[in-house]
């Protein structure tokens, strides 16, 4: 493969990828081209949403190709058109073969979440300390551990393990499984996960049975009757929407655990959640918050 390297200006990155994606390149990506330097900037948006922006002020865009000569093609057609005006061009360059498999295992390691509970691929060893430990490799879902709204989930189901515990318990967005799963490591036995996806019901149960607990996975119209704890790890704008819906499910002195949430938006979820229970801010961990209510 042969990787084709340019540079350009905020308000290109999405005509420049279009037209690379219609000259046949296997894949377009854009990196910040100040990455690590005093010049980074941060483009933050929700899991799942569009960024606030394309790009950044200086963006390289990296395109692969099968072939140097089509590689070679791209970049002669790029330069002719009006739009490349103010790119720079760094190069097209040979890619090394590569243990791909390898090279992706190496990029996830074991996530501790409090220093007994830890989530290990499967590939890895146990650390020594994990008394407690999810074992799950990254996949089609939403959920490996390593991203703050998840961590600061698992830790809140960590404290629950005294007296009065979990209780019964909803995972509604279940995603990969892993905050169910993790409920089960903490003593809940009456657990469902439901999801819009169907590849997602179909992680989580695949997930729940290599780590050897029981739960339900299904499609949201299997949640029913009333939880002493309800998770929900999503989005802040389905969050507000589902309001009504997550608050029916919460038993009275249950709780409710949202997540999936940026700092500057716990004003928004309190106003949507003000009658129904009051949220509070549990945990932060970079700029994503956990807000919990009781009812």
């Amino acid at each position: 493969m042969y990787e084709l390297s340019l540079m350009c200006p905020e308000d290109r990155v999405e005509t420049l990828s279009d037209a690379l994606d219609a000259l046949d390149a296997l894949s377009v990506s854009v990196e910040d081209a100040d990455a690590q330097t005093d010049a980074e900037q941060a483009l933050f948006g929700e899991p799942g949403m569009p960024p606030p922006k394309d790009g950044w002020q200086r963006s390289r865009v990296l395109a692969l190709f099968a072939q140097q000569a089509q590689a070679q093609e791209a970049l002669d057609l790029l330069s002719a058109q009006d739009f490349f005006a103010g790119c720079q061009v760094l190069g097209v360059a040979a890619v090394p073969d590569q243990d791909w498999v390898r090279l992706t295992q190496s990029q996830f390691t074991p996530v501790e979440i409090t220093p007994e509970f830890w989530i290990v691929p499967t590939w890895h060893e146990l650390p020594a300390q994990a008394t407690r430990v999810i074992r799950l490799d990254p996949g089609l879902a939403f959920g490996t551990g390593t991203h703050p709204t998840t961590r600061m989930c698992l830790r809140w189901i960590a404290r629950q393990a005294a007296a009065p515990g979990l209780g019964r318990v909803l995972d509604y967005g279940c995603g990969s499984g892993i905050l169910a799963i993790g409920a089960a490591k903490f003593g809940a036995n009456d657990i469902d996960a439901v999801d819009i996806d169907t590849a997602a019901v179909e992680s989580t149960q695949y997930n729940a049975d290599a780590n050897a607990v029981q739960l339900k996975a299904g499609l949201p119209d299997k949640a029913g009757g009333l939880y002493q704890t309800v998770l929900a790890n999503i989005l802040a704008t389905p969050l507000k929407v589902l309001a009504p819906l997550l608050h029916s499910y919460v038993a009275d002195g249950g709780q409710l655990v949202l997540a999936g949430i940026l700092e500057r938006q716990a004003q928004e979820l309190k106003d949507a959640y003000a009658p129904y229970l009051a949220l509070t801010v549990a945990d932060t961990e970079d700029g994503w918050i956990l807000m919990t209510g009781a009812r």
